[in-house]
């Protein structure tokens, strides 16, 4: 199956192809809301702002191509910022409505530790509530508490879709499924072996 990339000009959209096409994608990188619209497995990037890159979107019309496929059936991968578009609201900034596919909100890290959290954390999958998530796949054969790698200033908490979380300076969600949307906080193209699994379980087990 074609696995379409976003090619936002707010996210590392090369070092995300090459790491997809490692994991055997056959990767299309577009900015075509109609190639988008039509896609049945997509992959959102993101880096830098919430604002920006939703403001970027909702200019070329491709939140509005981006609903359209996940109404369709279509599967849908959000990293770093990509991840944060999902929820329905981002406090970065002000305060700037996401794309909705996710019920949360994104705030920023509270507590002494220094903004941005820049390195690896331990990631605990499973439910909030602690239960495993027997059909979330993008976590197959990674063990419980295997660090992943994050640069992040805002992030979601205590979110009803979370499949995985970390801490720094508290809680905070680490990965996210709602049917067929997907969401990782973490960068998968820098976290070496297991981030490279959670690509490759999105590419080959996500139909």
């Amino acid at each position: 199956m074609e696995v379409i990339l976003i090619d936002s000009p707010v996210a590392n959209v090369a070092n995300i192809a090459r790491a997809l096409r490692a994991c055997g994608a056959n990767l299309h990188v577009t900015r075509d809301p109609g190639a988008i619209s039509r896609a049945r497995k997509l992959v959102l990037p993101g880096v830098g702002t919430f604002t920006a890159a939703m403001r970027w979107l909702e200019e070329t019309r491709i939140d509005e191509s981006i609903r359209d496929a996940v109404t369709s059936g279509a599967a849908l991968l959000g990293i770093c910022v990509g991840h944060q578009l999902l929820f329905d609201v981002s406090y970065e900034m002000g305060e700037t409505r996401g794309l909705g596919l996710v019920h949360g909100e994104v705030k920023q890290y509270e507590g002494t530790l220094p903004v941005p959290q820049i390195g690896w954390n331990c990631v605990t999958t499973g439910s909030r509530a602690g239960s495993p998530s027997p059909d979330s796949p993008l976590f197959d054969g990674i063990p419980n508490g295997t660090a992943f790698y994050f640069v992040n200033s805002y992030a979601a908490a205590n979110v009803e879709s979370e499949i995985a979380r970390a801490d720094y300076g508290g809680p905070f969600t680490a990965a996210v499924q709602n049917g067929r949307v997907f969401g990782v906080q973490f960068h998968p193209e820098k976290s070496s072996t297991a981030g490279l699994r959670v690509l490759r379980n999105y590419v080959e087990k996500v139909r």
